[in-house]
C-alpha cells in the first residue's frame, strides 16, 4: 500500500492542475458524492482510496456551478480509507 500511495502522491504533485490527474486506471481521479460531495479520490489498493479536498477559498467554479478542475492547483489530503 505504501508504494501505491507514493505513486499517487507523485502523480498529484506532478500535475499542474487537478484536470491533468488521470481519470482512468490506475489513478482514476474521481469526484465523490453524498456526504463526501466536493471531495475527490484516487484509487489505491482495492478497496482503499486516497481522499482529498480542494484547498482554494473560494473553490474555482464553472459557469454551470461545477468545479473547474483546470483552476484547481492546491489540494489537501484528508483520508486513506475504504469508504464503501
Amino acid at each position: 500500500m505504501a508504494r501505491t500511495i507514493m505513486k499517487r502522491l507523485a502523480v498529484l504533485r506532478a500535475a499542474r492542475n487537478l484536470g491533468l490527474v488521470p481519470s482512468t486506471p490506475p489513478d482514476r481521479r474521481h469526484q465523490l458524492r453524498g456526504d463526501r460531495d466536493e471531495q475527490f479520490a484516487v484509487d489505491l489498493v482495492h478497496p482503499h482510496r486516497l481522499v482529498f479536498e480542494i484547498n482554494h477559498d473560494p473553490i474555482p467554479r464553472k459557469e454551470d456551478g461545477g468545479i473547474d478542475l483546470e483552476q484547481v492547483t492546491a489540494i489537501m489530503i484528508t483520508d486513506v480509507i475504504d469508504y464503501h
